[in-house]
């Protein structure tokens, strides 16, 4: 329908074809129109791109939400199985001083101090053992009931001897 078009519109804008006559300027015209219709303004996402992106990030989102609350989880564990060897790391300073030779109570502990536990709610502690030359036993209880029951099942007494969970209840032995 249209013949190929060779000119430049840089050309017509200057005035180097004004003598042509009216021929010629229908022909620019025509030119000037396929130039419009062939430029498309292809400025944002379609519909299509813009679905596949939510579903893609939706998929995302439905794998990391499970392991994030159960990484947060674990952590309860961890802030318990933390204290008591905090409480542990206190026991040792304590008998350090050579007077303290009975086994200690939370609040004998730091130079009289005392230890403060982690968590919210905080979680419980105690100390206890007739014999300090023998062995002591911390126990931390996870107050926020939130450390996972399959975490627990995995550090049990026979398992680990040193330090095992035992209904939400975490106990560290120090042997001497």
């Amino acid at each position: 329908m249209f013949s190929k078009i060779t000119h430049k519109k840089a050309d017509f804008d200057k005035g180097k074809y004004k003598t042509l006559g009216i021929p010629f300027i229908i022909h620019q015209r025509r030119f000037i129109m396929l130039q419009k219709m062939t430029r498309t303004s292809e400025k944002g996402f379609t519909l299509i791109e813009l679905m596949i992106v939510i579903a893609i990030i939706g998929i995302l989102a439905a794998i990391a939400i499970p392991n994030f609350i159960s990484y947060r989880n674990k952590a309860f564990c961890s802030a318990a199985e933390s204290d008591a060897n905090g409480i542990g790391a206190a026991i040792s300073d304590y008998f350090a001083v050579p007077s303290h030779t009975a086994v200690p109570a939370i609040g004998d502990l730091n130079s009289g101090k005392g230890y403060r536990t982690s968590g919210n709610p905080v979680n419980l502690a105690a100390i206890a053992g007739a014999d300090p030359n023998l062995t002591i036993t911390i126990t931390v209880t996870d107050s926020s009931t939130r450390c996972p029951t399959d975490y627990q099942g995995g550090m049990t007494a026979a398992i680990s001897p040193k330090g095992f969970w035992a209904a939400g209840v975490y106990s560290k032995l120090i042997a001497f």
